[in-house]
């Protein structure tokens, strides 16, 4: 799995970083940025959701790899 934010989205509330800070940081201004490049390591894709469901403007795109 994968995170993604899209920018056009994202408000700035930061609840990604909050709930999920080993996958999302936060830039300059307070939005969301994906931490590395956005793989969720083993374990983590309960994280990756509980950021994506609490994301008030659905920035947090999960990409399930196959």
């Amino acid at each position: 799995m994968k995170v993604q934010i899209d920018p056009e989205r994202c408000q700035g509330h930061g609840r990604c970083y909050d709930l999920s800070p080993d996958l999302f940081t936060e830039d300059d201004e307070g939005y969301g940025q994906v931490a590395g490049d956005g793989v969720v390591p083993a374990g983590g894709e309960r994280a990756a959701r509980v950021a994506a469901s609490n994301c008030p403007e659905k920035a947090i795109v999960l990409v399930e790899e196959a």
